[in-house]
């Protein structure tokens, strides 16, 4: 890899692997002639030589994690060099994977080179890893970044990047004070399919976009999983379900696992007890803990980042925001709307259904399926967005004429958004979804979520993010975090 730059400045110059290891060889050339230099070493057989290599740590090895590392493990332009998580069986569960895996393409059958951390701090001390996968709860997600930047690494964030708006611009800053490579992990942007349709959008394809609509539900389906069983009754689910954003709740302690260093997980959030319904290994599902506001963001963790990338991506606004949350009290809009400053109207929906019945925005037989996207509806007609329902529809006929697309299936598995990083990482070029616009997706859940909370409708200042006259809705984009982990 090349020397990194713009690293924190009383960081001394460090030697590269690749003229470190040219040092050696021309030395034991001196010493002791000929010097045998496997084949995998010099990039035969597929392999990139060590010294050409992306040398990464994965932090947070849950459900999302397991599936990058093994995105990471399988790449031969990589080279994983440790793992970290606060759940020690699931640290040597990644550490055993990559080892494995190495060994595996080893004609010896071994490999020893993966070491497992409990405290990430220790793996972002090692001056020999470039880069660092971040698959942690969202309240670490702003923190971790912004440490891996001073530390001198590359970043690629899972999404949500941060669980305020202030945490958020706070990553921002620091990542591009210290000159890091950042990708948000909003992979939908990155399949062809979705990309055409969004450049397309983008272009003007649909003439003014006047409503698009999106996804955004309760805390109800949610809290139907069995681990809510045992403490159901002190959860108010009957009124809770119905909320459309993340709460606190005081779910009783239980016994922490053996190997789980609670308190770190829990890290710079306001501490609450060990509970299942947080954490449990092995996971009950993706993001089992974000219902809770201290460590999660409801459905802007569950889908919404996903879709507002995409979505202000097709818009042309994704290093801005609306300009207005309009809330259905003020009778302007059955659902929560978002309106930006060229007229465009995006409305939050609890299911597609309600894009034909309650706004009739297309036609009655429309196939409305899917997720982490949306409906654009234009002067010239409508297009949806959306990954995991099938192929991409819209009309009338001519706009896909126009479109000229490969294929209207959309293929999940289909994205170049890993590979993206990796090449950026290389030639130091802005990565897709960089930090600026992983921050904004990630403001528009949160402003959401402030929205929903106070119950009315909010006038909001891109540029300079911030409520109008707003002073109750201000304060909820800063929250204090718990000693020692200030940012």
């Amino acid at each position: 890899m090349t020397p990194k730059r713009d690293s924190k400045p009383t960081n001394s110059i460090r030697i590269t692997r690749r003229r470190f290891l040219g040092g050696t060889a021309a030395l034991s050339g001196i010493v002791a002639a000929p010097w045998i230099i496997p084949a995998s070493a010099l990039g035969a057989d597929g392999n990139v030589a060590p010294s050409n290599r992306i040398t990464a740590g994965l932090i947070g090895h849950g459900l999302m994690g397991r599936g990058h590392l093994r995105r990471l493990a399988g790449d031969r332009d990589l080279q994983v060099l440790a793992v970290c998580d606060v759940d020690r069986s699931r640290c040597e569960q990644g550490k055993q994977r990559v080892e494995e895996t190495y060994a595996a393409r080893n004609p010896g059958g071994t490999y020893n080179g993966c070491t497992a951390y409990n405290d990430y701090r220790e793996l972002l001390a090692r001056p020999d890893i470039d880069a660092v996968v971040i698959a942690t709860p969202d309240h670490w997600h702003s923190l971790q970044s912004i440490d891996a930047a001073n530390a001198g690494k590359d970043v690629y964030c899972e999404k949500p990047i941060s669980i305020t708006v202030h945490q958020g611009r706070r990553l921002v800053e620091e990542v591009q004070r210290y000159g890091r490579i950042f990708q948000t992990g909003t992979q939908y942007r990155s399949i062809p399919t979705i990309r055409q349709v969004c450049e397309f959008v983008r272009a003007g394809g649909l003439g003014k976009v006047k409503s698009v609509f999106t996804l955004w539900t309760k805390l109800g389906g949610f809290f139907a999983a069995p681990r809510f069983e045992a403490c159901r009754h002190l959860m108010d689910i009957e009124n809770s379900r119905h909320s459309y954003a993340p709460l606190d709740f005081a779910l009783p302690a239980e016994p922490v696992p053996d190997g789980l260093d609670w308190d770190l997980w829990v890290g710079p959030a306001l501490y609450h007890p060990y509970n299942r319904a947080y954490h449990l290994n092995p996971s009950p599902g993706v993001v089992p803990w974000s219902f809770e506001e201290d460590f999660g963001a409801a459905s802007s963790t569950w889908f919404h980042s996903h879709s507002a990338d995409v979505i202000q991506y097709a818009l042309g606004v994704e290093r801005s925001g609306p300009v207005e949350f309009i809330h259905p009290n003020s009778g302007q809009f059955p659902t929560l709307t978002y309106r930006y400053a060229n007229g465009t109207l995006l409305h939050l929906v609890d299911h597609w259904g309600m894009v034909k019945d309650l706004y009739k925005a297309v036609p009655a037989e429309a196939r409305l399926a899917g997720n982490f996207g949306g409906v654009f509806v234009g002067e010239r007609g409508w297009v949806t967005s959306m990954s995991t329902g099938g192929q991409v529809e819209g009309g009338p006929d001519e706009i896909f004429k126009e479109m000229k697309l490969t294929t209207r299936q959309v293929n999940i598995g289909d994205n170049n958004h890993h590979a993206n990083w990796f090449d950026c990482i290389r030639t130091r070029r802005r990565p897709s979804c960089n930090e600026e616009i992983g921050h904004r997706s990630a403001s528009l859940g949160h402003l959401t979520i402030i929205a929903h909370k106070l119950g009315r409708s909010l006038k909001w200042d891109p540029a300079k993010e911030e409520f109008l006259g707003d002073e109750a809705a201000n304060r909820l984009s800063f929250r204090a975090m718990r000693a020692p982990w200030p940012i």
